[in-house]
């Protein structure tokens, strides 16, 4: 979970990540432009099956969320309030594995999960109204998980193994004995400095408008193991589009995106703190992606804006031994502006070719109206399947929170965030329960165990679903590790990063 150079090599241990949700079973082909955007994800009433099946055993009714068989690890858990003020249900669950008809965990079905029981924080916690888990639970041989009255909303992400796969079984006397380790990764997760050494690599200047300025980095096998960039201003709150961050390793130019979106802070300065990209309220934006080379790499920053900028870069560059697992770290951006809301639609992230591991996004939206804009499920294909490994129920459970619409807070993670909603930031929290989602929002999800390996290719989609007939602003940063023959359909676009969505009418622009 805390081992950054761990990603940036394709697992040996072969797995593909997989989803149960309680997606609207209606969903099943993409031309049908009905259902496949149907937005009743979860289970209102009886009619609803959102779920797998129903067991009952001795007058006893039991709701099966998941029953996978093979060998797997349970790497995510999300589940919201059930009323978006209340953070508790009636509703136990039960996770049996490897077919003990006795459950290995069981109790409240947010509360299990939710960092106030077994599962310590931060690896469980309540984020905006959820109840969110990343700690993993392995199995060899199946899992199958259980509520005892009928689920509402729920998301269970799992690895799969291959068949041949050994896997120590999750038991709570291997629970107990961990503990020590569990409380020392806690502690790093909440304070993820890296503290290596390194030769340090740094560019301070003044960037004319359209000007580009470059730094090498040491020759030879390495690894950038932690990047830093600070603007002395940030008043124009679009100077985070504005200036581009661009990186080569090897010859190859692998990233390519405006700084606010690569750092997770969108438009404008956004302070929150994460394992992978911490942005500080002074103004500087870090990152500890690790990013390996064999021979050469260079970092450039470029300013598309109009007005001079003033910036430092930092980077620690240390020792890497590049082997055949070995990938270089990719990260690109697509905007859009306008986006329609109807008819419904699917708006890519990112396609990508060949093989690699997905490990996170920030998205950017711009809301021109008041009312909730984040229904839309995500979509997930890996290596060509014909239907989505994962399906989602909203883009704010993506994201790991809940009630969207009343959400509109600052919240931070180890692995995910609200930098910005509505007017409020970390600078800035939100003390009432208005609901106004116009405005820019950021939203970012970065991934550990729940990476997403792909041998020959990976779409991920948002649904673009708001409750108002209107024209949105996206954009989006993602990030994935690839060998070289790995290709993406995201392509450098200044143009896009210029056209800056107008905010609605009464918001200032320099926010």
């Amino acid at each position: 979970m805390v081992d950054r150079g761990g990603i940036a090599r394709f697992p040996q241990n072969n797995f593909r990540l997989k989803q149960e949700s309680s997606y609207n079973r209606a969903s099943k082909i993409p031309s049908d432009s009905v259902g496949w955007f149907i937005n009743q994800d979860f289970n209102s009433s009886e009619k609803d099956h959102n779920f797998i099946r129903i067991e009952e055993e001795n007058g006893e009714k039991e709701w099966v969320l998941m029953d996978h068989e093979g060998p797997g690890a349970i790497v995510r858990t999300w589940m919201p309030f059930l009323s978006p003020d209340k953070p508790d249900t009636d509703i136990q669950i039960k996770i049996y594995l490897d077919g003990n008809p006795e459950p290995v965990l069981e109790g409240n079905m947010l509360g299990l999960l939710d960092g106030t029981g077994l599962i310590p924080y931060p690896f469980a916690h309540q984020s905006l109204r959820s109840s969110v888990s990343f700690f993993p639970i392995p199995y060899a041989k199946s899992c199958k998980i259980t509520t005892d009255s009928r689920p509402f909303f729920y998301q269970f992400t799992y690895r799969a193994y291959d068949d041949n796969a050994l896997i120590e079984t999750f038991t709570k006397a291997a629970f107990d004995k961990a503990m020590p380790t569990v409380q020392r990764v806690g502690e790093l997760l909440l304070n993820p400095e890296n503290h290596i050494k390194g030769k340090q690599v740094s560019l301070e200047s003044k960037l004319a408008s359209k000007e580009e300025k470059s730094v090498k980095l040491p020759v030879g096998n390495a690894a950038i193991r932690e990047l830093s960039l600070k603007l002395e201003d940030y008043t124009n709150s679009e100077v985070t589009r504005s200036v581009v961050l661009k990186i080569e390793f090897d010859g190859e130019q692998t990233v390519w995106s405006p700084i606010g979106d690569f750092f997770g802070s969108g438009i404008g300065l956004n302070p929150f703190q994460g394992w992978y990209r911490t942005v500080r309220e002074d103004g500087t934006m870090i990152c500890r992606w690790m990013m390996p080379y064999q021979k050469s790499g260079k970092i450039s920053v470029v300013n598309l804006g109009d007005t001079p900028v003033d910036l430092v870069l930092k980077a620690t560059v240390g020792t890497w031994e590049w082997d055949d697992q070995s990938m270089y770290f990719n990260g690109a951006w697509r905007g859009q502006y306008p986006v329609p809301t109807r008819p419904f639609s699917d708006w890519n992230y990112v396609t990508l070719k060949g093989r690699g591991v997905y490990v996170g996004d920030a998205l950017t939206v711009m809301n021109p109206v008041e009312k909730w804009w984040g229904e839309g499920d995500e979509k997930i294909w890996v290596d060509g399947e014909d239907f989505p490994s994962i399906f989602g129920t909203g883009t704010e459970d993506y994201y790991a929170y809940s009630w969207g619409g009343k959400s509109t807070d600052f919240y931070e993670h180890p692995f995910h965030a609200q930098p910005r909603s509505f007017v409020y930031n970390k600078l800035n929290r939100k003390k009432s329960k208005e609901k106004n989602t116009s405005g820019y929002s950021t939203e970012t999800r970065t991934r550990a165990l729940d990476v997403m390996p792909f041998e020959s290719s990976l779409k991920l989609d948002m649904e673009v679903w708001s409750w108002t007939d209107c024209e949105m602003g996206y954009g989006v940063g993602v990030y994935w590790y690839g060998g070289k023959q790995t290709t993406s359909n995201r392509v450098p676009d200044e143009k896009e990063a210029l056209n800056i969505p107008p905010l609605p009418n009464g918001f200032p622009i320099k926010l």
